[in-house]
Parts: C-alpha cells; sequence; structure tokens
C-alpha cells in the first residue's frame, strides 16, 4: 500500500517571525542573518527581499548592495524555536510519525490517521489552516506517496501552497522535471548531468543503474530510482536525543572559507542557544562538510571541559575546518553538531551563548 506523506514547510520563517512580530516589517524587505558591514551571511529573506534576488547563504555585504533599503536583522533563535514547538505540537496531533529536518520543515506519515476521512490533502489543508490561526504564519505543504516527492511538491506552490502528486503520477511527474529541480541535486550535479546529455527526468530514466553508478559513484542507484518517482524512505520520527546540530545547503557552493567560517557562526549561536535552552553542555563539537560533489566529511574536537561558548566554538571550527578541503574544494553544505551532552549542573564549565 502507498504511503500517505505531507512535507511541511514553513515559508520565509525566520523573515516571517519577525514580520508577525514587528507589524512595522510587513511588506519590507526583511533579511535575518549576519551583520552586512561585516562578514555575515544570510541565514533567512522575506519573499519581498526575494525580488531583490537575495537567498539564504548569501553574503549579507551584498544582500546590502542588492537592496540598500533592507531591514537587516540578527536572528533571534530562540523566538524561532518556540514557534517550532507550536507547530510541531500541532503535526502530533495528527500522527506521531513526525520526522523534523530543521526547526521550519517536517515529514508527516498520515497513512493511519484517520482525520479528514483519512484523506492526506484535507489533512494537510487543516494543518495548514491550524498553523495560520495558532501562529499567524503561513506554511505550504507536498503531498505524496512517498518523502521524496512530498519535499518536492512542497515547493511547487509556495507561498501558502499546497501541491498533490498522486500515486501514479509520480513517474510522469519526475519525467518534465528539470534536473536541477531534484532535491539533493546540486549546481556542481546538475552541469554533470547536462554534461552527459541529462536534462529531465525522462533523460535520466534512461540510464541503467550500473550506467549511473560508474558516473555518480553511490548516488546513482539514488538518482536512477527518484528518475521514477520512487523512494522507500520511512518516516523516521525522533525519539532520544543524543546530539544537536544544525545545518545548512547553499544554493551556490561556497569556495572562501572566510565566508563558510560567516555561515558556521549562526549555526553554531542555534546550536549554543538550544543547548542553554534544555540546560545542556557538551564535550564534542563536530564539523560537517558536504563538498560540491557530494562527498561529505566529518571532523570533531572532544575537549576535557564541556563546550563554554560561541567564541570558542568558532575557534575550534576554524581549526576543524582547516582540517578539510575547503579551501582547494567547494562546498554545497556544512553542518555543526555537539554530542557528548549531560546536564548543565553536572558539568565542569559555564555554558554561555556570548
Amino acid at each position: 500500500m502507498s504511503r500517505k506523506i505531507i512535507h511541511l514547510d514553513m515559508d520565509a520563517f525566520f523573515a516571517s517571525v519577525e514580520q508577525r512580530d514587528d507589524p512595522r516589517l510587513k511588506g519590507r524587505p526583511v533579511i535575518v542573518g549576519g551583520d552586512p558591514h561585516g562578514r555575515g551571511v544570510v541565514a533567512a529573506a522575506s519573499y519581498e527581499a526575494r525580488r531583490f534576488g537575495i537567498h539564504s547563504a548569501m553574503a549579507a555585504s551584498r544582500a546590502l548592495r542588492l537592496c540598500p533599503d533592507g531591514v537587516f536583522l540578527r536572528p533571534r533563535f530562540e523566538a524561532y524555536r518556540a514557534e517550532s514547538r507550536r507547530i510541531q505540537a500541532i503535526f502530533r496531533r495528527y500522527t506521531p510519525l513526525v520526522e523534523p529536518l530543521s526547526l521550519d520543515e517536517a515529514y508527516l506519515d498520515v497513512s493511519e490517521c484517520r482525520a479528514c476521512r483519512g484523506s492526506a490533502t484535507l489533512i494537510a489543508q487543516r494543518i495548514k489552516a491550524e498553523i495560520r490561526e495558532r501562529t499567524g504564519l503561513t506554511a505550504s505543504a507536498g503531498v505524496s506517496y512517498n518523502k521524496f516527492l512530498a519535499k518536492l511538491a512542497s515547493d511547487m506552490d509556495k507561498p501558502d501552497g499546497l501541491y498533490l502528486i498522486r500515486p501514479g503520477e509520480g513517474e510522469a511527474f519526475m519525467a518534465e522535471l528539470p534536473v536541477g529541480r531534484f532535491h539533493g541535486v546540486g549546481q556542481a550535479t546538475e552541469a554533470r548531468m547536462h554534461a552527459l546529455g541529462i536534462k529531465t527526468g525522462a533523460d535520466l530514466r534512461e540510464w541503467t543503474p550500473e550506467a549511473l553508478q560508474a558516473a555518480f559513484g553511490s548516488r546513482g542507484a539514488f538518482f536512477h530510482a527518484i528518475a521514477r518517482g520512487e523512494d522507500p524512505r520511512p518516516v523516521r520520527p525522533v525519539r532520544v536525543r543524543k546530539s544537536i546540530g544544525s545545518e545548512t545547503t547553499f544554493s551556490r557552493d561556497l569556495a572562501d572559507p572566510e565566508q563558510m567560517l560567516a555561515a558556521l557562526r549562526p549555526l553554531a549561536e542555534e546550536v549554543l542557544a538550544t543547548l542553554a535552552a534544555k540546560k545542556l553542555c557538551a564535550q564534542t563539537l563536530t564539523l560537517k562538510v558536504k563538498y560540491h560533489d557530494f562527498r561529505q566529511i566529518t571532523r570533531a574536537h572532544t575537549g576535557v571541559r564541556p563546550l563554554a561558548g560561541v567564541e570558542q566554538v568558532m575557534d575550534l571550527l576554524q581549526r576543524l575546518l582547516a582540517r578539510t578541503d575547503a579551501d582547494r574544494v567547494p562546498v554545497r553544505l556544512l553542518g555543526v553538531t555537539v554530542s557528548g551532552l549531560q546536564p548543565l549542573e553536572e558539568g565542569t564549565g559555564q555554558l554561555t551563548l556570548f
């Protein structure tokens, strides 16, 4: 039996929270992120700001040049986290099978949900309405029979959209889609596919698993499956937290280590804010780097004393980044994770964000 999967994605989440909390920002281009006069990076941009070509992971200084009248705000992660908890509580009213991907998006498996006569589309409509009513924010939803298609669908009609890909429609949907729109296909992979004559899902479907593996390594089997609208991955609820992390995938690969460090700072701040909110401390810091060709590595540091502040963490991240190929190979994703968690009162150091 086909699953019923919903992917919910909040619309310009950080910026939308800021516009909701300060009515003076309604209709204005809001850019949440680092210092535009320094080495800051855009974490989120309102739809008004996106009209100027501003997007996440862009250097904040460039965003300022594109939109001199934009409103630049530092992130308020605790406010975003509070809204995320309220939103996820709504999700869990419909199913225990909720897999959060970040503060602003999650997969839901509603295959066994009896609300709305078991219709995943009607459930998604109701969840969207509840989010708007309870938080004043909008979300876009994708509904399909697997995770990959549901995530693609949620991006088809933003903002405040709802898009359905029914069982039996997945292969035809993928056939017409340019490979650059595939979730998980970055600019470098798209260029490689184009060089091989693969422009759409229909082109990709012509390749055998063996040929795709030869061209793309372990990703070949994944590409072979999604070209046919197939994705067997289940929704995996998070039960026991052994680590806390945050990561971001860049719309354009980064080649400058200084820009990477600037992008790592808001991730570090978010992770430390979560630790503080949960009254935890951590002893291991892990840097995750995914290169433009999807090779992925991690570098970790475990100290004698718990991590104690964003400046110490940034110093460690700089050292860990120096142990990668980031100064020679473009990077498409960076992540920061802390582990070795313990209650703060049992730690030997004081956790502070600044």
